[in-house]
């Protein structure tokens, strides 16, 4: 089974949410989101391929595709589904979840949450956003943990990106990560691509200043410091990251604070 990495330690942006109707029997459809996720909860039969991997459409079942994706369904006849189009963030380490999946014991819980984000969506995005949110955290813990970690991230990748949370701190390199998860360089860079779209050192960069973010909106921890707690101790080399990276100065993000979710309308 196919499974997607989803960061999910920050609220989505709402882009679309509603109920889609579509058939008849017979159609097909083909098309792909360039940089939107894309969640559904079915309510019908029909037969669904994520970039050439065929899976089943059943009612009761929630899907997940990344972003860039190509999907291609075949409807069966009327086929309704909830959805919604969003962007995730980059904070925490990602979620290992299955493109496709019975909601199980959680569908009743899962259908609430969704009707609660229709109702609240687009007058109230927060409240859309805080239930969409809490439903991807109720899909991404829908599989056993033990049948999660047999089938999701590679050993190396999991093995590299536990190393490099825990050396956010100071320099590291991809050699030194591909030695430590014991991988030559090369297929390190070939599996991290594959699990999290990302190089490895872009992997690094963005968890760095996430974590410079965090530690300038959410602490009193003095700029040098946050610089060093994130490997960048020369402050001109900071001040260039927080600018090229998150848009700011580290005065101007801290200044600024935790920046709003808006959804946007349909």
């Amino acid at each position: 089974m196919q499974t997607v990495l989803a960061p999910l330690d920050e609220p989505p942006t709402l882009v679309a949410l509603g109920i889609g109707v579509h058939g008849p029997a017979g159609q097909v459809e083909v098309f792909s989101l360039p940089d939107l996720w894309q969640f559904h909860l079915y309510g019908y039969d029909a037969d669904l391929t994520v970039d050439g991997t065929a899976h089943a459409i059943r009612p009761g079942r929630v899907s997940l595709v990344p972003p860039g994706t190509e999907v291609r369904y075949r409807y069966r006849g009327r086929s309704e589904h909830v959805y919604a189009h969003l962007r995730l963030g980059t904070a925490g380490a990602p979620c290992s979840i299955p493109v496709i999946q019975p909601a199980g014991h959680a569908l009743d819980l899962l259908t609430a949450q969704l009707h609660q984000a229709l109702a609240a969506w687009p007058n109230t995005p927060a409240w859309a956003t805080a239930e969409v949110w809490a439903a991807l955290w109720r899909i991404a813990r829908l599989t056993p943990p033990r049948e999660q970690s047999t089938r999701a991230v590679h050993p190396a990748v999991a093995a590299a990106a536990a190393l490099i949370e825990a050396r956010l701190t100071e320099p590291v390199t991809v050699p030194e990560i591909a030695k430590a998860a014991g991988v030559s360089h090369n297929h390190l860079t070939r599996l991290f691509r594959a699990a999290t779209g990302e190089t490895v050192v872009g992997y690094i960069r963005t968890r760095r200043m996430e974590r410079a973010r965090h530690f300038l909106q959410a602490t009193t921890l003095s700029i040098p410091a946050v610089a060093a707690s994130v490997g960048i101790p020369d402050l001109q080399a900071f001040n260039k990251a927080c600018r090229r990276e998150l848009g700011a100065s580290p005065r101007g993000i801290r200044t600024a604070g935790p920046a709003p979710h808006h959804g946007v309308a349909q």
